[in-house]
C-alpha cells in the first residue's frame, strides 16, 4: 500500500489537491496504462486492491492489514472478476468503485478535521465539476445538464388553467380556451383550432404566440398579461385569477 510520505490534508483545498493527485493516478490506471494494470490484476493472486496516490501514480496491492484502516479502503477482489467479464466491462467496474473510494477519502479528511456544512458543501462542488473517472474511462463526460434542463421543461403540458406556468412562448398556444381542469384531456386538433380563434378579453386582439396570457376561473376569459398587469412570475402566486371584470361584479355584489 502506500507509504506515510504524503502530507495529511487539513483545509478544503488540500483535500480537493489529494483528491485531483489520487484520481489522476486512478485514470492513468485505466487508460494509459491499462496493459500494465491488467496483467497486475491476476485472478490466480490473492485479494487485490486498486490504490490512487495523492503524486498521481497508482499501485495494484492487498490491502492493509489494520482493523479499521487509516483510510478508507478500495474495493476488495477486482481481479478475481477480471476473467469473468468483457475487458471494457470490467474496466468500467472498477472505475465506478474507484469513483466511490475517492469520494469516501475526501469525506474521510472532511470528517476528521471537523469540515462544517459550508465547507463540506464547497469540496462537493469543486469536486462535482470534474468528470467522473467512470465518465473518462467509458467515454461519455456529460455536457452541463442546465440548458437541457430548460429545454425539457419547456416541453412539458402546463399544468392548470395559466399559460404563465411555461416560460417558452410556443408552449403558452396549447390550451387557449379549453377549460382549466381538462387541459389533459382535449386532443390536439381540438387546441390548435382554439388557439387560431382566442382573443384577449380586455383588448379584443388575438393570441400571439410570443406572448403571456391568463385566464380567469370565474368567466373563463383569457387576457393578455400586459392588459390585466399580471406578470409570469406574480401568476405562479395566484390559486384562483379573477379578471378586472369578474374582481368588479363581486365588489359591487
Amino acid at each position: 500500500m502506500e507509504g506515510i510520505p504524503h502530507p495529511i490534508p487539513r483545509t478544503v483545498e488540500e483535500v480537493f489537491s489529494d483528491f485531483k493527485g489520487r484520481r489522476a493516478g486512478l485514470i492513468k490506471a485505466l487508460t494509459a496504462d491499462v496493459e500494465k494494470f491488467y496483467q497486475q490484476c491476476d485472478p490466480e493472486k490473492e485479494n487485490l486492491c486498486l490504490y490512487g496516490l495523492p503524486n498521481e501514480t497508482w499501485e495494484v496491492n492487498l490491502p492493509v492489514e489494520e482493523v479499521p484502516p487509516e483510510l478508507p479502503e478500495p474495493a476488495l477482489g477486482i481481479n478475481f472478476a477480471r476473467d469473468g467479464m468483457q475487458e471494457k466491462d470490467w474496466l468500467s467496474l472498477v472505475a465506478v468503485h474507484s469513483d466511490s473510494w475517492l469520494l469516501a477519502v475526501a469525506f474521510y479528511f472532511g470528517a476528521r478535521f471537523g469540515f462544517g456544512k459550508n465547507e463540506r458543501k464547497r469540496l462537493f462542488q469543486m469536486i462535482n465539476d470534474v468528470p467522473t473517472i467512470f465518465e473518462v474511462v467509458s467515454g461519455n463526460v456529460k455536457q452541463p445538464k442546465d440548458q437541457s434542463a430548460t429545454n425539457n421543461s419547456s416541453k412539458t403540458k402546463p399544468s392548470g388553467k395559466m399559460q404563465s406556468r411555461q416560460s417558452e412562448p410556443q408552449n403558452k398556444a396549447v390550451k387557449m380556451s379549453t377549460p382549466p381542469k381538462e387541459d389533459d384531456d382535449s386532443g390536439e386538433e381540438e387546441e390548435e383550432d382554439d388557439e387560431q380563434g382566442a382573443s384577449c378579453g380586455a383588448c379584443g386582439e388575438s393570441y400571439g404566440t410570443d406572448e403571456f396570457w391568463i385566464c380567469c376561473d370565474v368567466c373563463e376569459k383569457w387576457f393578455h398579461g400586459k392588459c390585466v398587469k399580471i406578470t409570469p412570475a406574480k401568476a405562479e402566486h395566484i390559486k384562483q385569477y379573477k379578471c378586472p371584470g369578474c374582481s368588479g361584479k363581486r365588489a359591487r355584489v
